[in-house]
C-alpha cells in the first residue's frame, strides 16, 4: 500500500518590528548632537589615538574617556564592498558601496554608504567627503552618505572640542525590523491543517510513546523522529493558569482574562489557550474544558468548561 503524499509545507512572510529606545551617555550624546550641527567628533584614548565613532571607555584599558576632539568631514576609504541591491531602510535606494572611511584626524574607520556610479568607481585609498542630510535630526543618518572627493586634501591636526551643544540629543529611538519567511515544518504543517478541520493532531514518539501537541517532528528526550500521528482531545484539563490584567495592543479581548496550560486528553504535554465562558476568578486547576471555534476560524478561539467534574490532580500532575 502506497502512503498518501505529504501536503505542501506551509510558508508565510513574517515581520517582527519594534522601536528600540535608549538613552545616551555624554560621549554618544555629543557625537550625535555634533552630527546634527555638521560637526564630527571623536574621542582621544589613553594612548593618544582618536576613535570615530567615539566610545565612552577605552577598549584597551577600560578607562573612562571624555577628551573630545573634532575631526574633518573628509577621509580615505580603507576597504569597501559593492551593494548591487539595496534593501529597505538602507542609506541609499540605488546601488552603492559599503565603505570603511578613516576621517582625517581619526585613527579608526567609520562604516557608511558611498554614493558611486558603480564598483569600477570605488577603490581602497580613494578620497571621500560627507554628504549631509537635508534635515538633520541628531542621528547617524545625518550623514546621508559619503561621496567621492578626489580633490580634497587631507586635513591636518584635530581640534579640541568641549562636546557641549545647545539642546543636546539625550536619547534615540531606533526601529528594529526583521523580514523573513517562516515555515513551521512538516509536523506543524499537519497540525495547523488539522486545526482548520477542527481536529487536534499530535505525534507519538516511537521510543517513549509521549504524544507531542503541537508536534515537533522529533522527540527532544529520545532524539528520534515522531511520524505516528495521533488525534487527541478535543477536551482537556487545565493544569496551570494566569490571569492577564494588561490589555495587549491589537488584541480585542477585555481584561481581565485567563490564559492556561491545557492537557488535552491523550496528549503527553500541555498547550496554552485562553479560557472563556466562565468568570476569570472561577478558573481553577483540574477544570475540564473544550475548544471553541469561531465560524471560519482556523484554530480554536478559546476553551470553555465542558460541565464535567474536575479532574483528579493525580491524572494531570505530571503535566503541571
Amino acid at each position: 500500500m502506497t502512503a498518501a503524499p505529504e501536503p505542501d509545507v506551509l510558508r508565510a512572510p513574517l515581520v517582527v518590528e519594534f522601536p528600540f529606545t535608549r538613552s545616551l551617555g555624554p560621549v554618544q550624546s555629543a557625537f550625535l548632537t555634533g552630527l546634527r550641527e555638521h560637526t564630527v567628533l571623536g574621542v582621544r584614548t589613553s594612548d593618544g589615538r582618536v576613535m570615530v565613532p567615539p566610545v565612552e571607555y577605552d577598549p584597551v584599558t577600560a578607562d573612562e574617556l571624555r577628551d573630545m576632539v573634532e575631526v574633518a568631514a573628509t577621509g580615505t576609504v580603507t576597504t569597501w564592498a559593492w551593494n548591487p541591491e539595496p534593501r529597505r531602510g538602507q542609506p541609499l535606494d540605488t546601488p552603492f558601496a559599503w565603505v570603511l572611511v578613516r576621517l582625517d584626524g581619526a585613527d579608526t574607520a567609520i562604516l557608511h554608504a558611498l554614493d558611486a556610479s558603480g564598483p569600477d568607481a570605488v577603490r581602497t585609498g580613494m578620497r571621500v567627503r560627507i554628504r549631509w542630510a537635508a534635515e538633520p535630526t541628531g542621528a547617524i543618518t545625518d550623514i546621508a552618505c559619503f561621496e567621492p572627493s578626489e580633490d580634497a586634501e587631507e586635513a591636518g591636526q584635530v581640534a579640541p572640542h568641549s562636546g557641549e551643544f545647545t539642546d543636546p540629543v539625550t536619547g534615540i529611538v531606533a526601529p528594529a525590523r526583521l523580514d523573513y519567511t517562516y515555515s513551521p515544518g512538516r509536523a506543524q504543517t499537519a497540525y495547523i491543517n488539522a486545526l482548520a478541520d477542527q481536529r487536534i493532531v499530535g505525534e507519538r514518539c516511537p521510543s517513549c510513546t509521549k504524544v507531542y501537541v503541537p508536534p515537533r517532528g522529533a522527540c527532544p528526550t529520545c532524539g528520534v523522529a515522531t511520524t505516528d500521528r495521533v488525534e487527541v482531545g478535543p477536551a482537556g484539563t487545565v493544569t496551570t493558569f494566569c490571569i492577564v490584567n494588561i490589555k495587549a495592543k491589537n488584541l480585542d479581548i477585555e481584561v481581565p482574562y485567563v490564559y492556561a496550560h491545557i492537557a488535552l486528553d491523550g496528549a503527553g504535554l500541555a498547550l496554552h489557550g485562553r479560557i472563556g465562558g466562565i468568570p476569570y476568578d472561577q478558573v481553577r486547576m483540574g477544570l475540564r474544558v473544550e475548544p471553541v471555534w469561531t465560524e471560519g476560524g482556523r484554530y480554536p478561539d478559546h476553551y470553555r468548561p465542558t460541565g464535567e467534574p474536575d479532574a483528579d490532580y493525580d491524572t494531570y500532575k505530571e503535566l503541571v
